[in-house]
């Protein structure tokens, strides 16, 4: 129970200092919550309401104030709860106002803070976070059993990381999700139900928003603003601004008009996407293009398209798994929201899957390779009248001293070959700057195997430099080229059955480019080059299965892939299961009868092609498909023939649904595990 000596103590402090404790209180929470200020939104008077009721109650209730401040306070967590604050934001605002309090009342009474004074004020405070916390939780709870479908769509919102935010048509922002806040760096609750060109000025000021040409983005430059103005789309703005910790983020924007069914404007969604690492991507890609380019020319653009197939080929499984989810989730959302409202998103997402299957091209140039015997010698002279303009037409030119002694063959592509060998002295020239002469040398080495040597006169290597020469993304971001080529180079004389390294000359005069590559034998297997297949494909012809599939197992260690998929195949009237292993996958499949199972293709304990066995060697006339984001050209004939179907991601959903209700008739044969016909 709190003393009369602290009750009396704390009232007079509230009485004499209401005024600055309230102004301190607000300035703190201000920077807690990254509060903006916004003209006409005063947040001092809730906190000074506040404080003066704890005032008079402590004044004419003495110790039942403890008792009665947190019925002052329950109203507050609801009204916290219109505006938009989170649970931990009360937390922070109760703690501000104990921190306030101990620090007035210390520099009131030279520096001492009285025990019992401080146990009141933490008892008091406590009490009204509970309080607060209990009425914003019970708020929270009816609004989401009112709003329960309003509640769902914030959800599936705040998940795919795109913001949206919707506007009336006289420029009030009526909802923003969560997201928006994220990807602006501040929240945009002072801007939610508000004029845009009254809130959103200081937002964009504190974020120092600006175009990526430098200048400063103003609010009528806002794409939902445009589109109110021109009654029409408005695609793809950009905006840089400033984050919290002092990082940039570059944000594109976009804003579709809603129509209602009289032709009457009734608002516009405006969406923000977080475009930053695709813009410092783009941005040392340019330079990258633009200095192998400089240095190479056309001689050097087939090597740039396999840069960007290896590339390509990575990141197209990565974004399609994204893409897979945001596709599934739209689908639900048409289901049960109007079409307009999301189509918008969906044409985007058809846009970059376009976007990826062009990329995947690339990386299919990358197999087209003509294995033979290569003279190794020959190669090396021949590569050296192409890169000797290159090297000898400068200020300070490099001459090349040649030491060959491998007059054999090694099994590679001769054009590509010989690239690489131009390739690695244009390299070893960029690190003489002041001239000199390369060292080339071919010998063999053990029991059959070629050792190509390009000695350069260079500063040695730092051992961390080593380590990352060949990972682009560790490089300075200014100058990523050199480890890209490294790193496909390395790749190729890899699928060679060799290995390129780097390495600095043992005197400490420059560093040494190492190819190491077995002598051509003639008895080497044939390289089977299937034929294109296309994005989606039934391998093995007719389907299995005597009877449409209802039961379906759906295989993906992407627990959000897997769900979503089994939600839109359970709202198709499948009875779905999911494993998220192809471990657990087997245990399911040995306890249950299914008709069909979709499986991932790239798993961390087994591929989704090796589970294909195992279920055709348990269920002859189950209905198999593979899922992936990757490009399935590479596969051998064996494997595409264990499957009845391949779905590129995202996927199709009616051409699935076309794919499981696929019957057979008894008569037919139930083999299919021929090899796959590559005109389907």
């Amino acid at each position: 129970m709190p003393s009369d000596t602290a009750i009396t103590a704390l009232s007079g402090l509230l009485s004499d200092e209401g005024e600055r404790i309230t102004r301190l209180w607000a300035k703190r929470l201000r920077a807690e919550t990254y509060e903006v200020e916004v003209p006409g939104r005063d947040l001092r008077a809730p906190l000074r309401h506040l404080l003066d009721e704890l005032a008079r109650l402590l004044r004419d209730r003495g110790e039942d104030a403890v008792r009665l401040w947190p019925e002052v306070v329950r109203s507050h967590g609801a009204y916290r709860y219109d505006q938009n604050f989170e649970p931990e934001d009360l937390t922070r605002e109760f703690k501000s106002l104990q921190e306030v309090l101990l620090y007035v009342y210390s520099r009131r009474n030279g520096g001492v803070i009285d025990s019992d004074v401080a146990e009141l004020v933490s008892e008091l405070i406590w009490e009204a976070d509970a309080s607060a916390q209990a009425s914003y939780a019970r708020v929270l709870k009816t609004e989401e059993v009112r709003f329960r479908e309003a509640a769902v769509m914030e959800s599936v919102l705040n998940h795919v990381e795109v913001g949206i935010l919707l506007a009336e048509t006289d420029g009030m922002v009526s909802f923003a999700s969560p997201p928006v806040s994220r990807l602006m760096g501040v929240p945009m609750r002072a801007v939610v139900g508000a004029r845009a060109a009254g809130s959103l000025a200081p937002v964009l000021t504190q974020v120092n928003a600006r175009h990526p040409t430098g200048e400063p983005f103003r609010v009528q430059d806002m794409p939902f603003l445009r589109s109110l103005r021109e009654k029409g789309p408005v695609r793809g703005v950009m905006m840089v601004v400033e984050r919290p910790g002092g990082s940039d983020a570059t944000l594109e924007m976009s804003a579709t008009p809603v129509w209602e069914e009289d032709h009457v404007l009734a608002g516009v969604i405006q969406t923000f996407s977080d475009r930053t690492e695709a813009a410092v991507k783009t941005k040392a890609l340019e330079n990258a293009h633009e200095e192998v380019r400089r240095l190479q020319g056309q001689l050097l653009r087939r090597t740039r398209q396999q840069a960007l197939g290896q590339l390509a080929s990575g990141a197209a499984h990565a974004l399609n798994n994204f893409l897979n989810v945001l596709r599934l989730r739209i689908t639900l959302l048409q289901r049960e929201y109007k079409p307009e409202h999301v189509e918008a998103l969906d044409k985007t997402v058809r846009q970059i899957g376009e976007l990826v299957a062009r990329l995947q091209e690339f990386s299919v140039q990358r197999t087209e390779e003509l294995l033979a015997e290569v003279p190794v010698d020959q190669t090396v002279r021949e590569a050296l009248e192409l890169a000797r303009g290159e090297l000898e037409q400068r200020e300070h030119p490099v001459h090349t001293e040649l030491d060959l002694g491998f007059p054999w063959g090694v099994k590679a592509d001769a054009g590509f070959f010989r690239e690489l060998i131009v390739n690695l002295l244009l390299s070893a020239r960029d690190r003489m700057d002041g001239g000199g002469t390369l060292l080339v040398r071919t010998r063999p080495e053990g029991d059959g195997w070629l050792a190509l040597r390009i000695d350069d006169g260079g500063s040695p290597y730092a051992v961390e430099e080593l380590a990352r020469l060949f990972d682009p993304l560790r490089r300075d971001p200014g100058a990523p080229q050199f480890s890209l080529f490294l790193a496909v180079a390395r790749t190729q004389v890899q699928r060679w059955g060799g290995e390129l390294t780097v390495e600095n000359r043992p005197d400490g005069s420059g560093a040494s480019f190492a190819v190491r590559l077995p002598r051509f034998r003639d008895t080497a297997e044939d390289v089977e080059a299937l034929s294109p297949l296309p994005p989606q494909l039934a391998p093995g012809g007719v389907p299995h299965l005597k009877r449409p599939a209802r039961r379906v197992l759906v295989v993906d260690d992407d627990l959000d892939n897997a769900r979503m998929m089994a939600e839109v195949l359970g709202e198709e009237g499948y009875d779905v299961q999911v494993a998220h292993s192809p471990e657990v996958a087997l245990r399911i499949w040995e306890k249950h009868a299914f008709d069909a199972a979709l499986l991932d293709a790239v798993m961390p304990e087994m591929t989704g092609w090796e589970l294909a066995r195992e279920l055709r060697q348990r269920s002859p006339q189950a209905l198999l498909a593979i899922v992936t984001g990757a490009d399935v050209r590479g596969q051998n004939r064996a494997s595409l023939a264990l499957v009845d179907a391949v779905f590129r991601k995202p996927i199709d959903v009616g051409a699935l649904d076309e794919f499981l209700t696929q019957t057979r008739s008894e008569d037919e044969p139930a083999e299919g595990l021929g090899a796959p016909d590559p005109a389907h």
